[in-house]
């Protein structure tokens, strides 16, 4: 039923979406770290900021807006400063753990890698996990939002409950002003950095998040129900919020859930710190068992 679903989800979206792919020239110079090196590391403060829930949520059989709530980080947050290059994931590639791009895909090495789907993103960062010894893993929606910070888009549109077409309307403005025409994966740096020291946020790049797309009804409080959930699409975040089929490289081609497309798919990793105890106690097993 699942494999129907995708099907028929990318045969509505792929009439009129379809451009050129993210080409960009090569260039001799190989951004990398080695095979077992660590990526560049931003640490977030422990936080609280302001969260549009993502997904689609209705009231009373009609569109309603996304309910707007406080979001508290009791940890930090740390996440990669750049996207993953395409020179990283090459050599994922190179280890026959990542699957290569399409064909017709040409990155440069010193750009992030684009025309990646959920899937690669994934297996991309049980492979650094293993190679590196840490645990990474994709950011959820509501931690590339708060790793953003003044570059997070509130994607809200106020409802009106006589008239719910001026909440398309207004959508549909919002959105066709972005010029999606420049789909070049730039060199990193091009989008400038945000006020934690990320780099290229909200760019013409959008990053793959764990948050699945969710329906959800809203109470007169304001408060969503019990969603219904579908983690065969993902939330992507870049200069608009998206929701995108997991297996889709290429958003303009089809697989796009609503709104306008990305023009680029690509990702960043969140790192999970483990405590000193948890260390010491990993370290200690790894010793028990080769004694």
């Amino acid at each position: 039923m699942l494999i129907a679903f995708k099907l028929k989800l990318l045969l509505a979206c792929a009439a009129g979406l379809a451009g050129p792919l993210a080409v960009a020239p090569l260039v001799s110079e190989i951004r990398t770290q080695g095979v077992q090196g660590e990526p560049a590391i931003v640490e977030i403060a422990a936080g609280s900021f302001s969260y549009r829930e993502a997904g689609d949520f209705t009231r009373a059989g009609k569109q309603a807006e996304a309910p707007l709530r406080a979001l508290r980080f009791d940890r930090p947050l740390h996440i990669m400063r750049e996207q993953v290059s395409s020179s990283d994931y090459q050599l994922c590639v190179r280890d026959g753990a990542c699957r290569a791009l399409d064909r017709d895909v040409v990155v440069a090495p010193d750009r992030p890698v684009v025309q990646v789907n959920w899937h690669d993103a994934e297996v991309y960062a049980g492979w650094l996990s293993r190679k590196t010894g840490k645990h990474y893993r994709l950011p959820s929606d509501q931690e590339w939002a708060f790793a953003a910070g003044a570059r997070f888009r509130d994607d809200g549109v106020a409802v009106d409950a006589n008239d719910p077409s001026k909440r398309w309307i207004s959508r549909y403005e919002r959105e066709s002003e972005r010029d999606l025409s420049d789909t070049t994966a730039y060199p990193f740096g091009k989008f400038g950095v945000n006020e934690h020291g990320i780099e290229d946020l909200a760019g013409n790049v959008w990053e793959w998040t764990s948050t699945c797309f969710v329906r959800s009804r809203v109470d007169e409080a304001g408060n969503a129900g019990r969603p219904t959930v579908n983690c065969g699409v993902r939330v992507a975040e870049g200069a608009h919020r998206a929701y995108v089929t997991d297996f889709i490289r290429d958003a303009r081609a089809g697989g796009c859930a609503q709104g306008v497309p990305p023009a680029n798919l690509g990702f960043r990793l969140v790192r999970e710190e483990t405590s000193w105890v948890a260390n010491v106690s990993a370290r200690w097993g790894k010793v028990r068992a080769r004694s």
